[in-house]
């Protein structure tokens, strides 16, 4: 823990720096030093960007206890709020109240808009498309070059074509909501293009919500604008749902499929396992296990404490930020036993990737079922698909709310 400040509770304890470094030689692995807190100090302060010091999270059973009681708010106009970056902390006062920065009832009745299209029984009749999507862009990979990034070839067009055939929004403007999306989520790019970006984003939303207003069709942009026009929701809300759901649709999806790979061509008995498989259910495991492997939010999810609230021997404060870290609890040994060990057939449904409580991820069912067919199809259509560069030649990624890496070179 380098750089360190004085505690302000105790006058004594010192307060790392969130968030803390990934070791070198492990970059998939939790922060080692968020790991010795989570058994020394489960629940401690720690100093961010602007020098406040938020409450870090770390184990398990404290975030289930903590993340869905309603005196924590992910309301971001708090005071107490624990912003990311300096940029989410300036653009806050002009975002429009979304389910990811309100709390019931706002946040229940907003949620209930978009919660139909997001059911397991609504997802589950896109496995057949989203199939023949990743079986087609296999077929391409194929017939290209060797070896391929398979960032670009493969883990960004299959949640892009997803997304797109979900929202209800042409494929053909991926590479505009692809680089629209990576800028607005990347903390070191500077505000004014974020805004500027952000922006166009919305008008190419809004442009689509009054066109589907007007000849809706079968798809959730088609859904909102029918909500709007029923009185459920305003036209501005349909329309920043609709950039909040392009952008979350395919960058963490794309993310899973590139890191979700490494890791697995990284441990080849756990590959072999899910390659040799016909089982839906030990595909869905494996799924499961390597989303709380990675937990690729590293940025930690962020609360304010709207009243007091006692756990354990902690007192967090009405007004006190809270930082949940979501890797840390997914490879909290009470838990996962030896978590720091991949194993497809470890009962890893518990993980919190997702999030917990109200606030949990609305796309989960979606991100779910595309990795249950890439990692049930991919593997088996290239039994020889192996790394084409070390993984200490990687450039991993840090700058946006998750972590990945820029390219992922593979060769069969």
């Amino acid at each position: 823990m380098s750089d360190s400040l004085t505690c302000p509770v105790t006058g004594a304890l010192p307060l790392p720096e969130y968030p803390l470094p990934r070791a070198a030689d492990c970059p998939l692995a939790p922060a080692p030093a968020t790991q010795e807190l989570r058994s020394e100090q489960p629940i401690t302060r720690v100093r961010i960007w602007n020098g406040s010091t938020p409450w870090l999270v770390t184990r398990h059973a404290d975030q289930r206890a903590l993340l869905p009681d309603p005196r924590v708010s992910d309301d971001d106009l708090d005071p107490g709020f624990p912003y990311v970056n300096a940029h989410r902390a300036e653009i806050a006062p002009v975002t429009p109240r979304l389910i990811t920065n309100t709390d019931a009832p706002e946040h229940t009745r907003l949620r209930r808009t978009v919660n139909g299209p997001f059911m397991v029984k609504r997802i589950e009749k896109m496995r057949e498309p989203v199939q023949k999507i990743v079986d087609g862009l296999i077929d391409e990979m194929l017939a290209g070059p060797n070896p391929v990034d398979l960032l670009t070839a493969f883990a960004l067009p299959v949640p892009s074509l997803v997304i797109a055939e979900l929202l209800g929004v042409p494929y053909e403007d991926h590479d505009f909501f692809q680089r629209s999306s990576s800028l607005v989520l990347d903390g070191s790019a500077p505000p004014e293009e974020a805004r500027r970006v952000s922006g166009e984003l919305a008008a190419y939303l809004d442009d689509l919500v009054t066109r589907k207003t007007a000849d809706p069709e079968d798809d959730v942009l088609s859904e909102l604008a029918g909500r709007v026009q029923a009185g459920e929701m305003s036209h501005t809300e349909a329309v920043h749902m609709g950039v909040a759901m392009l952008i979350a649709g395919h960058e963490t999806t794309a993310t899973m499929i590139s890191l979700g790979t490494l890791v697995l061509l990284q441990h080849p008995d756990q590959l072999a396992l899910l390659r040799e498989t016909d089982d839906p259910k030990v595909v869905a495991n494996a799924v499961d296990e390597v989303l709380r492997y990675l937990s690729i939010v590293q940025t930690g999810v962020r609360r304010v404490a709207k009243d007091d609230i006692e756990i354990g021997d902690v007192l967090i404060r009405k007004g006190d930020g809270i930082i949940f870290d979501l890797h840390a609890a997914n490879w909290d040994p009470e838990v996962f036993p030896g978590a720091q060990r991949l194993d497809i057939t470890r009962p890893a449904r518990i993980h919190q990737a997702f999030g917990y409580g109200p606030h949990q991820c609305l796309g989960q069912n979606l991100a779910r079922l595309e990795l249950q067919v890439v990692y049930g199809t991919l593997y088996r259509r290239i039994p020889t698909l192996r790394p084409a560069a070390a993984i200490e030649e990687l450039e991993f990624d840090h700058t946006g709310t998750t972590y990945g890496v820029h390219s992922l070179p593979v060769a069969w």
